[in-house]
């Protein structure tokens, strides 16, 4: 059955192809700041229904869809892709050194195309950061790599990579847990 991911993440394109993969893309144009929710660990849930109820009526083969959103929550605080530098300079320094994890909050949807069945799915990983040397933050942010990301960072980066610890996986920090994808294509097929 034909694979379609509906996001235009390169994490969680990255996450696909290194399984063995071969899909299709497409970009749902979902207003993601106009969808809110006072609890944080509801807010990727909502989005990647969202991403899948506007990608549905483009769809016209079968096909497994995948929708998929992350949010990080830091000590009770939603933190998405940053607004600015400054922003992220903030995330950063602030998770350098701390007792308290960044919490990566995703929501997964798979969607059968022809049968209309779905399933939905929140998975949590724990990013733990040691000390990180100001001059990394600050080379990381020159990268301009920080903005594309939930929480502001990426544990593929050489400049971050060294400073974390993860409970969970590394393809649930990128954005799309395989183990969820696979059980859940499994399921639906």
């Amino acid at each position: 059955m034909k694979i379609i991911l509906g996001s235009k993440s390169e994490n969680r394109r990255w996450v696909l192809r290194q399984a063995g993969y071969t899909f299709g893309v497409m970009v749902s144009d979902v207003n993601e700041k106009s969808i809110r929710h006072d609890n944080f660990y509801e807010l990727p849930l909502l989005l990647a229904r969202a991403k899948t109820e506007a990608l549905l009526p483009r769809v016209k083969e079968s096909a497994l869809l995948i929708t998929a959103d992350q949010v990080v929550v830091w000590k009770n605080e939603l933190r998405e892709k940053p607004r600015d530098l400054n922003e992220a300079r903030r995330f950063l320094e602030t998770f350098s050194g701390s007792p308290f994890p960044a919490e990566c909050v995703n929501g997964i949807m798979i969607t059968n195309t022809t049968t209309g069945h779905s399933k939905l799915e929140r998975e949590i990983s724990k990013v733990f950061f040691s000390k990180i040397p100001p001059e990394n933050i600050e080379s990381f942010l020159a990268s301009g790599d920080a903005l594309a990301f939930a929480g502001g960072f990426t544990p593929q980066s050489p400049l971050i990579a060294p400073f974390i610890r993860i409970e969970g996986s590394l393809e649930s920090v990128l954005g799309l847990p395989i183990n969820v994808v696979k059980r859940y294509m499994k399921e639906l097929t």
